[in-house]
């Protein structure tokens, strides 16, 4: 009884301690904002896009460049047209899970995401499937970044 009472008494002056410490507003003087990063698109240079079949909305991301092989892709191109297009398979690939993932009784093809990088041209988004892993392969986004900051593995 008397190791309880310790305990009980520890967790109280921790929780106490805890509630009398106060965090800097980020307004003031003493909290920076991080700096953004100098390849980063702005805010302005972002705009949404239906699909081609007018099903969904997809992100492009900064601005096309003359010449770029991105500029003929549109949301809603799947895989095979977007690699077609390309004339070649991206240089680097992960997948990852959307927050749709978690969504109960969710059966969209959303569920997981693919981020392809091409080296000279930029990022692109697909949806990579849903929880069991079919479907998916819908491009969803365009980030126009020749420099490949926008490759998030």
């Amino acid at each position: 009884m008397n190791t309880l009472n310790k305990f009980a008494s520890l967790c109280a002056v921790t929780l106490l301690a805890a509630c009398g410490t106060s965090l800097p507003s980020p307004t003031s003087s003493t909290a920076s904002a991080p700096a953004p990063a100098a390849s980063a698109p702005a805010a302005s240079e972002k705009q949404t896009a239906k699909s081609r079949d007018g099903t969904y909305e997809g992100e492009i991301t900064g601005k096309v460049r003359p010449g770029s092989k991105f500029a003929a892709l549109k949301i809603g191109m799947d895989m095979q047209e977007v690699q077609t297009s390309m004339g070649r398979t991206p240089d680097r690939f992960h997948t990852y899970e959307s927050g749709k993932r978690w969504i109960p009784f969710y059966f969209g093809n959303d569920a997981r995401r693919m981020q392809a990088l091409y080296k000279g041209e930029g990022c692109l988004i697909f949806t990579g499937g849903n929880v069991w892993g079919s479907a998916g392969g819908d491009l969803i986004g365009i980030q126009h970044d020749a420099s490949g900051a926008c490759y998030q593995p």
